[in-house]
């Protein structure tokens, strides 16, 4: 099953980063946060990545041109031109790097990808949030109740906009939580093929008419995680999770 991961956004919040690059690779310790993200997936043994790019993507293209080069014990040949690369420690990615636009809204991103997706669900994500999520457990109650769409639905840590729910299944997106809803679209979705169909273009925003029409449809079901989650939205939450990395507390570094 492939995994497509939104990487286009500015991150306006976090600019003393997102000046140089884009959000997803502002560091988490060593490693950017869309590392982390992918190690996650790895974990349970997915591996084919959809990345969508957009601003300064090339700083993306090039980390991962190179990433082989910077996991390796390598012998160069300078005279003959030549590279011999002797133990290498690079994970089994496959890694698909797709421009979808500057200005391309969530929704319009994951309709450009469209193509290079395979037949049957696909799992989607944003290129800023953490979890200890099973995403194998993930997948499996996805497929079990056959309906369009899975979002994983989690206890907010404030600040974020609701899911109304009636059991499992999501009947209302709202814009701040209330007294009937406690729970906030945490970011990591299984999906069918078809619900890109209800992606208009590139000024679709994935979490208005897409997703309004599956949950008035009944078509939206929620994946309740009741484990960490923490979104990278600004300096405060980077420091936040770096904390956390350095002394050896992250939750969602479920990877040995």
């Amino acid at each position: 099953m492939k995994i497509v991961i939104l990487a286009g956004g500015r991150g306006t919040r976090l600019n003393e980063e997102t000046d140089r690059v884009p959000k997803p690779m502002v560091k988490i310790g060593d490693w950017p946060i869309l590392w982390h993200i992918m190690k996650i997936y790895s974990h349970y043994g997915l591996n084919e990545f959809i990345i969508c790019l957009g601003y300064k993507g090339y700083v993306i293209k090039e980390y991962f041109d190179n990433y082989l080069l910077h996991m390796s014990d390598i012998t160069l040949d300078l005279q003959a031109g030549t590279k011999h690369i002797h133990q290498q420690r690079a994970e089994p990615w496959r890694v698909t790097l797709v421009d979808t636009g500057l200005e391309t809204l969530t929704g319009g991103r994951l309709k450009r990808v469209f193509q290079h997706l395979d037949e049957g669900p696909f799992c989607f994500t944003y290129g800023d949030g953490l979890a200890d999520l099973n995403v194998l457990d993930l997948i499996s109650y996805h497929k079990s109740h056959g309906k369009t769409a899975t979002v994983t639905a989690i206890v907010p840590p404030g600040r974020f906009g609701a899911l109304r729910l009636d059991g499992e299944r999501v009947t209302h997106m709202a814009e701040k939580l209330d007294a009937h809803n406690a729970s906030i679209n945490g970011g990591f979705f299984v999906l069918e093929r078809e619900a890109i169909d209800l992606i208009a273009d590139d000024s679709t925003i994935w979490e208005r008419e897409p997703m309004e029409s599956l949950s008035e449809n009944g078509e939206l079901m929620a994946y309740r995680h009741q484990g960490f989650w923490q979104a990278m939205d600004t300096r405060r939450d980077q420091l936040l999770l770096e904390d956390m990395w350095n002394t050896g507390n992250a939750p969602w570094k479920i990877w040995p």
